[in-house]
C-alpha cells in the first residue's frame, strides 16, 4: 500500500487527514510573518544565522527547509498540471506584489520553490515573511 507520507511530493497541508490543530498555519506567529511586508534589502546587512535564523524557522509550516542557513526550499504536490500552473501563476503575482522573487521550479504536479536574498546571497526576515504568504496562498 502507498504511504503518502513517505512520498517526497507529499504536502500535509494538501493531506485530509492533516491535523489542523498541529497546524502551523494557525500559529499566531505564523499569522504575524503573513500580515508584514517584504523589506526590499539594500545590502551590507548580515545574512541570518544561528538562533535568528532558527527561531524564524520555527515559525514557518513544517514543510520548508533551511538549506545550508542560506535558503529555504519547499515543494508542493497537486493533482495535476493545470493545478501547479495555476499556483505558480499566484506565487508569480505574490513575488511581484511584495518586490522579493523566489525561484520557480514548474512540474507536472508540482512546483518547488526557493527563496534567499540575492544581495547579501543569504536569509533575511523577508524570505521568511514571503514564504509565510506562499504557505497561505496553498491553502
Amino acid at each position: 500500500m502507498h504511504d503518502p507520507t513517505r512520498d517526497p511530493m507529499h504536502d500535509p497541508m494538501h493531506d485530509p487527514m492533516h491535523d489542523p490543530m498541529h497546524d502551523p498555519m494557525h500559529d499566531p506567529m505564523h499569522d504575524d510573518l503573513c500580515q508584514r511586508s517584504c523589506e526590499p534589502c539594500r545590502g551590507g546587512v548580515p545574512a541570518l544565522k544561528g538562533a535568528a535564523l532558527e527561531a524564524l524557522a520555527r515559525r514557518l509550516d513544517g514543510g520548508w527547509r533551511v538549506v545550508e542557513a542560506h535558503h529555504l526550499a519547499r515543494d508542493y504536490a497537486f493533482s495535476d498540471f493545470r493545478q501547479a500552473l495555476s499556483f505558480t501563476n499566484a506565487v508569480g503575482e505574490l513575488a511581484e506584489q511584495q518586490g522579493h522573487h523566489p525561484e520557480l521550479l514548474l512540474g507536472w504536479g508540482k512546483v518547488g520553490i526557493t527563496i534567499w536574498t540575492h544581495k547579501i546571497d543569504g536569509l533575511t526576515e523577508s524570505d521568511f515573511v514571503l514564504a509565510a504568504k506562499i504557505d497561505r496562498l496553498a491553502r
